[in-house]
Order: C-alpha cells, then structure tokens, then sequence
C-alpha cells in the first residue's frame, strides 16, 4: 500500500539530496508516480526546479542504487553474501595480450647482455661476438652480422695424426672455422647449451657434443682402449684443453656425476656427453651368446670411470653403440 505523503515531509527530503530510488523505498511509490508529483509540487511553487534538476527522469534504477537481493542458502550451508556484492567482488577482464607483430618481436628479439666472446640467447642458441677466429661444428650457423668468413676444416690441417685417427675412429666431429668480425648465432638442432670456461684445465667431450671453441683452445682425438678393435665407427672422444672457452650440447638438461676413487661410475656410452680430463675410462663389454641372439639386457657395452673428476650424462641415449 502506497503510503500517506507529507509534502512537508517530501519536499524536505528532496533538498537534503534523497534520490528517486530512496524516495520510492520510503513512500512506497513507483518512481513515475514520484516523478509526476514532483512536477505538481513545481507547478505550485513548492519546489523549484533547480532542486530536482539533480535526479534523472525516466532513468533505470541503477545496480548500485537497487535493494540487495540475498540469495537463499544451499542445502548446504550456501554464501549468504548479497549477490550485489558477489557481483561486484568478480573480477573484470583486462584482456589477454593482444599477438601484434610488435609483442613478438620485443619478446622475441635478441638481447644483448655483453658477458664476452660467448653469450648464450636462451638455452638452445649460442651467440658468439667474434673479433678473430673460433672453429665449430658443421653445419651449426643460423645466421650471423658482420663480415665472417667460413672455412672447412682442411685435410691435413691439423696434421696426419689426427687425420689417421679420424679414418680410424670414424670421428663424426667436423669443424668449420669461422673468421672475421661480427655476431655469429649458432644451434644444433634445438639441443641445450652449455658453456665452459676452461682456465688451464682439460676436459674430454664426446665428438658429435662439441659446438664450438676458442681458436686459443689445444684439442686431440682420444681412442680409447680396445674400442677401434672392437666396433667400427667406435665411441668418438675429444680432448679440449687450454684456456678459452668452450660450448657443448645436450639432449635436454645434463646431469654431472661426481667419481671418486671409493665410488666409480659406470656409464651407457649413448649417454654419455663429456668427463674431466683426469678420469680414463675403461669400455666394459658382457657380450654373450644370448647378445648374439637379440636376446641380450640392451646394456652390453658400459664405460667405467674410476678415479677423481667428474661425468656429464644426458637423459637421452644417441645410438652410437647398439649392446
């Protein structure tokens, strides 16, 4: 029921600054019926116009201004937060990012952090600021800056030692040297980086692992005992050694195992990636009948480390061996 206005009361309301919507809760009215009044209470000179000029006619009553709805509790328990204010705790969307060509680059593009010769861009592409000469591996430039010249490593250019042992080993390692200066960006086939400072010391690397090194870098081709006699295109081991840097890959992230002369390491050649130069590893062999037949455990040929250093293997097995 519509209740009994008082236009002394109502107008006294309207000057105060009540709006329309508390207007129609108090009276219990309809807002055009408050509207409609209000005009008359203008046209008898009870209000001014000015005073109501602040209320919108005809506007729908806004969320903000509408009576609270409290929903009804679940069988459960339910939230008894009035769904106004459930509605506005949600959060809003700000919107995802827009894929302009703009963000790609900028989240894409190289960035130049100046940490030396050799600078890794992620963990899959080695930049190397070169200003004189580094040797890498075949085919591992993706793109480069500047003046560089490539040049495939020479038959005997590092003596017939080491060409016998390459005809020998069945090295899979071959070298490009880059000159000149510039930017050189290389990868080899999305493999992880990693890149080794060496101050004097040495390290074997399995051929096939060598990215790059510094031209300042000594490096020999090492067979290990018994293995040319073995298989062909035997397990193929560089020795670096020197100062300079060096950068090797892996099938995902390496793990570095420590052996000492209480605890060796035995080793799968597959995944085997590189060990200090210190350690000289013995191929183990359980070959058998049964290994003949196919009937074999798949782990016939090992690599035993005894001594003081350490062995990187990687979670992924290259088929240089098949045991």
């Amino acid at each position: 029921m519509p209740r009994r206005i008082s236009i002394h009361e109502l107008t006294s309301d309207v000057r105060s600054g009540m709006g329309y919507s508390a207007l129609s809760r108090k009276y219990r009215v309809s807002r055009q019926k408050l509207e409609e009044f209000l005009q008359k209470l203008v046209a008898k000179g009870l209000l001014q116009e000015s005073e109501i000029a602040g209320i919108a006619p005809h506007a729908p009553t806004a969320i903000m201004d509408a009576p609270p709805q409290v929903a009804p509790p679940s069988r459960g328990g339910g939230d008894p937060t009035p769904a106004r204010s459930r509605l506005r705790a949600a959060p809003r969307r700000t919107g995802g990012p827009s894929y302009t060509i703009a963000e790609f680059v900028k989240a894409t593009e190289q960035n130049d952090r100046a940490e030396g010769l050799f600078e890794l861009e992620g963990d899959r592409v080695l930049e190397i600021n070169l200003d004189g000469t580094v040797w890498t591996k075949m085919g591992s430039m993706i793109a480069y800056v500047g003046i560089i010249k490539f040049t495939r490593e020479g038959v005997l250019e590092h003596g017939v030692g080491k060409l016998f042992k390459k005809a020998v080993s069945g090295e899979g390692a071959r070298l490009t040297k880059a000159e000149g200066k510039g930017t050189l960006y290389l990868a080899d086939s999305g493999k992880k980086i990693s890149v080794l400072k060496l101050d004097n010391d040495s390290i074997y690397v399995n051929g096939n692992d060598v990215l790059a090194f510094e031209d300042s870098i000594q490096w020999d081709i090492k067979l290990m005992k018994k293995i040319s006699s073995m298989l062909a295109g035997g397990l193929t081991n560089i020795r670096l050694e020197g100062t300079g840097m060096v950068a090797v890959t892996t099938h995902h992230q390496p793990l570095t195992l420590r052996v000492t002369p209480e605890r060796p390491i035995v080793t799968d050649p597959n995944a085997t990636v590189a060990w200090s130069g210190s350690l000289e590893p013995q191929l183990k062999t359980d070959v058998s009948v049964r290994t003949f037949l196919g009937r074999g455990s798949g782990e016939s040929i090992q690599m035993r480390f005894e001594g003081t250093g350490f062995v990187v293997i990687q979670p992924f097995e290259e088929t240089y061996f098949q045991g």
